[in-house]
């Protein structure tokens, strides 16, 4: 597809044309910034800069941190506290980068959330739909690992549950297991690995959002409305757009302020209200907590990892249907990565010809539904595995793949779609005309 028709940026002076011969760096960020942006995008589209922020937040604060940090077994959670109460701000630092997780997990909920509704994932968008996909598993990864390094009760044990699970895997499972423990059990090897993963991915998540921008500057950003920026002409496409600079980088950089104090006072009045008490107790590997949960962000997951018990009949018929390989721990682990898995395949599982929800009655309905069942999954997760709590687990899994696999399929046969703007500029209108016209 060919871009937005718009100026490129042209090199005026004796040294701006040497450079831009030898490293076209200045043209680069002029075409960045000058990028013709749908002039209709709602506030639902603010949450890209404070993803930006918070890796680079994550990046500099960790830095930091891991210059005081020691990555041993006997070390790990006395340098943690050293960092707290000698470094000069590293209980700041600390903070910052503990609660920066939880804002970065926030931020690409309503991300993903977001394009889900709007249809961001359809053509020509998919592959950076995938990418974005690939993100998100990066950034899963790098938590998870960060997690287990302050090496307190939650971590030791919320490292011991998870890779436990790659032992399900048959044949393999226990070589798997292995090499990520470093060993027989979670210990120093395991440490070391976890410590040297969770510094270098943060790097490869940059890499790889550098490509997600790339992806969608190339295809044109997608909008509430679903319509493409008209292409024909440059005339055209400036009634639909406007330039990225200054209207929605100043647009952006409000909603990241009014964010920033919400984030702030969190960090300075309440830094520790999203830990668990637990893992402020150092590992122990002979006292085991009563009830063992990883963060907030993986509770979804994690329910739907539990909700799958061997009394559950789709787990008993797919034990007998391969002979026992596919055990209901097994199956727990397919169906976790499987609820990620769906959500990636949504280009190709929703075959509405309609991009955006917001001209599809039905698809409100159950997208809506979609995002309840998504807030039970983050709080049955946190709840102990017994009744009632895991009869409502499994219902609220059920939903998820119901709606991805079979739900999304058929709306698009069987609904009916509201007509859409023939153009951006006439939504903008719609919206934002001036009376006296």
């Amino acid at each position: 597809m060919a871009g937005i028709p718009h100026d490129h940026y042209e090199p005026k002076t004796g040294p701006e044309k040497w450079l831009h011969k030898r490293l076209p760096i200045v043209g680069l960020l002029y075409d960045t910034l000058m990028i013709p942006t749908p002039k209709n995008l709602n506030w639902m589209w603010i949450w890209g800069i404070v993803l930006t922020f918070c890796l680079v937040l994550q990046i500099a604060t960790g830095i930091v941190l891991a210059m005081h940090y020691t990555p041993h077994v006997s070390l790990a959670f006395a340098s943690v506290e050293h960092i707290m109460r000698d470094v000069n701000g590293g209980y700041m630092l600390r903070y910052l980068h503990a609660n920066g997780a939880s804002l970065f997990f926030v931020a690409v909920y309503l991300h993903i959330f977001r394009g889900l509704y709007y249809g961001s994932y359809k053509a020509p968008r998919e592959i950076t739909w995938i990418i974005g996909m690939i993100i998100y598993l990066c950034m899963m990864g790098t938590a998870f690992m960060g997690y287990v390094l302050p090496w307190g009760q939650m971590s030791f044990w919320g490292a011991t549950v998870i890779t436990g699970l790659f032992g399900a895997i048959p044949g393999i499972g226990e070589s798997i297991q292995t090499w990520l423990l470093g060993g027989p059990a979670v210990d120093n090897a395991t440490l070391n690995r976890f410590f040297s993963l969770h510094y270098l991915l943060p790097f490869v998540i940059a890499a790889l959002v550098a490509i997600h921008i790339w992806a969608f500057h190339s295809t044109g950003n997608n909008n509430p409305t679903g319509v493409e920026v008209r292409r024909t002409s440059k005339a055209e496409a400036e009634k639909d757009t406007l330039p990225f600079w200054p209207y929605f980088v100043m647009k952006d950089l409000f909603a990241l302020a009014v964010i920033m104090v919400i984030f702030f006072a969190i960090v300075g009045f309440m830094p520790n209200f999203l830990g668990h008490p637990d893992n402020y107790i150092e590992a122990n590997a002979l006292s085991t907590p009563a009830h063992i949960v990883p963060e907030w962000y993986f509770l979804p997951f994690y329910a739907i990892l539990r909700a799958f018990t061997a009394d559950v009949w789709v787990v008993q018929l797919t034990s007998f249907v391969t002979f026992g390989i596919v055990d209901a721990k097994f199956f727990g682990v397919l169906a976790m990565f499987g609820a990620i898995a769906v959500m990636a395949l949504a280009p190709w599982l929703d075959t509405s010809s309609v991009r955006s929800g917001r001209y599809r009655p039905m698809f409100k309905m159950w997208f809506v539904l979609l995002s309840i069942d998504f807030v039970v999954l983050m709080w049955v997760g946190a709840q102990p595995a017994e009744f009632p709590y895991d009869w409502i687990s499994l219902i609220a899994s059920a939903y998820w793949f119901a709606y991805f696999l079979v739900i999304l399929p058929l709306l698009g046969v069987i609904e009916k779609p509201l007509a859409a703007p023939a153009t951006i500029e006439e939504d903008f209108k719609s919206h934002y005309a001036d009376p006296a016209e």
